[in-house]
């Protein structure tokens, strides 16, 4: 591969995102050599006897004598070198995931009356999991990469990489259709990114962009954008019907928190680390996914306010984290920030290209509008699945009611804002980011 500052984002498209799968990798290999096979069996029998710690009562004999001897055989387990994983991308990818899973299998099965402010994640976990995480250049925690792009396997290996022959969900926390379906969501979204990707290279790899013969090939790209963009909101309002808002919130969202990532999250400290205020733990958000990123770079959404566009932005959107989307880049893979970094600063930004040239104003503002539709729907789903969820008193199904009752009574000790898997204030932070799309399109 050439050195990073001579790529162009066409040829970082061949060498860093597949033609074929986008940012999602092209098969994700389903099982690490044997000499990791402690970590792969931990991860099995995880799925098959844990629980949310929160929902154990000390009544639960039975789920607590699983989980303290689960959590106790990872203690006890000897620190695996990954010297026979470095040489592949594809096995750290796995290797990434697995442990990340386990932290959080680990920290949230424990019973909520034994944490006390900190959980020790125990060496055999956190040494391995901060050495692959510093080769692949990404936060030592469960992010969208490891629960989506990488979670994932052919139906029939004997046939294509398509929607309808890929298997989402392959780990789960709940082992529920609903967490399996959030998944499939988010997944279903990344390979229609694809056709971005591929969108954004076409535009890219033009001559030049200032003939009439190039202005009418920019149009019909943007146009099949907003074709695009409109089955990728289709795809998420569709998640109204396959994931149970009470189900996703009170059984499967609880897992993906990561270290402080709410007034009741404790803090986690990796034995041997470093100090977990120096590390990236928020967990996974779909804010980390790169083909969003890169449609916004593409378009040149300004997130942290920096430019002079109408209208102004509001109070509320002041208030929001603007730092937000720059800090998710940070979970990323690093050769996916090497991408959108170069996207970044390429020589021809679509924007200033509208801006100077008529012909293109229309086609690039329609774009601008399917995003902010989208990002209108964003709103809707997440109001409907973290905001009204967490002002619920409806004990759901499935959930031990006593359990349910003192987390309800947590809830209503903290601040009444919902946040968002990193912490943030959601619907300010959603409200702010739509709000900065929208201002995006080119006035008259």
């Amino acid at each position: 591969m050439y050195p990073i500052d001579l790529l162009s984002p066409s040829h970082l498209f061949n060498n860093v995102v597949s033609t074929n799968t986008g940012f999602l990798p092209d098969k994700p290999i389903p099982r690490l050599p044997e000499a990791y096979s402690a970590w792969e069996n931990a991860l099995s029998r995880a799925q098959e006897v844990l629980i949310l710690g929160e929902n154990i009562t000390e009544e639960d004999a039975q789920r607590r004598a699983d989980g303290e001897l689960w959590r106790s055989q990872i203690r006890e387990l000897p620190v695996i070198s990954i010297n026979d994983l470095k040489a592949d991308k594809q096995l750290l990818r796995r290797a990434h995931k697995v442990l990340a899973f386990l932290v959080h299998f680990f920290v949230h099965s424990i019973p909520s009356d034994q944490t006390a402010g900190s959980v020790l994640i125990p060496r055999s976990l956190a040494t391995p999991l901060l050495a692959v995480s510093e080769i692949l250049r990404m936060a030592p925690v469960l992010t969208f990469a490891d629960t989506v792009l990488w979670n994932w396997d052919l139906i029939n290996p004997e046939l294509p990489v398509t929607i309808e022959n890929m298997h989402f969900g392959v780990e789960l926390f709940s082992g529920t259709e609903d967490e399996r379906n959030f998944w499939f969501g988010n997944a279903k979204v990344e390979v229609l990114g694809v056709e971005m990707l591929q969108l954004f290279n076409e535009y890219h790899s033009l001559p030049n962009v200032s003939d009439f013969a190039s202005v009418c090939k920019i149009n019909r790209l943007l146009t099949r954008l907003v074709a695009i963009l409109d089955r990728v909101e289709e795809t998420l309002t569709s998640m109204r019907d396959l994931v149970d808002p009470s189900v996703f919130y009170w059984q499967v969202r609880p897992w993906f928190n990561g270290s402080a990532s709410g007034p009741s999250c404790p803090t986690w400290i990796f034995e041997d680390g470093p100090d977990a205020s120096t590390l990236d733990l928020s967990g996974p958000s779909a804010g980390q996914s790169s083909v969003m990123h890169a449609l916004d770079i593409f378009l040149d959404v300004d997130f942290k306010l920096q430019q002079r566009r109408y209208p102004a932005p509001s109070e509320s959107n002041k208030r929001a984290d603007v730092g937000f989307m720059e800090r998710m880049r940070r979970y990323m893979p690093g050769a996916h920030r090497d991408y959108l970094s170069h996207l970044a600063n390429t020589t021809r930004p679509l924007r200033e290209l509208a801006k100077s040239t008529p012909a293109v104003k229309e086609s690039y503002n329609a774009a601008v509008s399917a995003v902010r539709k989208f990002r209108d729907s964003h709103i809707r789903i997440a109001c409907l699945y973290v905001v009204s969820m967490a002002r619920s008193t409806a004990i759901p199904v499935g959930c031990p009611v006593f359990a349910m009752l003192q987390r309800m009574e947590r809830q209503k000790n903290q601040t009444g804002r919902s946040t968002g898997t990193g912490g943030n204030e959601l619907s300010l932070l959603l409200k702010s980011n739509r709000d900065a799309t929208a201002r995006a399109a080119i006035k008259s």
